[in-house]
């Protein structure tokens, strides 16, 4: 086995353990019982989506992909300050 082949073959296997962690995490979001664990659950779905982003990048040998889970990462992370602030105080702005 030659090392690309090898790295073929792990990629391939991690895009599917992402994706299965990203149906996970959607059922979380959907299910819930509470806001806090539909909160837990998109915070999951886009740290899945970024990474996937970022091994399908990775798979396929272009950037462009690398700077979409850039975007992606950026604004989750906004969206999940934005909503733990509502949750806690009822208000997002001040």
């Amino acid at each position: 086995m030659t090392p690309a082949l090898i790295l073929a073959w792990v990629l391939l296997l991690s895009q599917v353990c992402l994706v299965s962690a990203l149906v996970l995490a959607s059922m979380r979001a959907i299910r819930g019982p509470r806001a806090q664990d539909r909160v837990t659950g998109l915070d999951t779905m886009y740290v899945c989506a970024m990474l996937l982003m970022v091994v399908t990048g990775m798979r396929q040998g272009t950037h462009f992909l690398f700077e979409a889970a850039l975007v992606i990462g950026t604004l989750g992370f906004v969206a999940t300050t934005a909503m733990a602030k509502f949750l806690l105080r009822g208000e997002v702005i001040e």
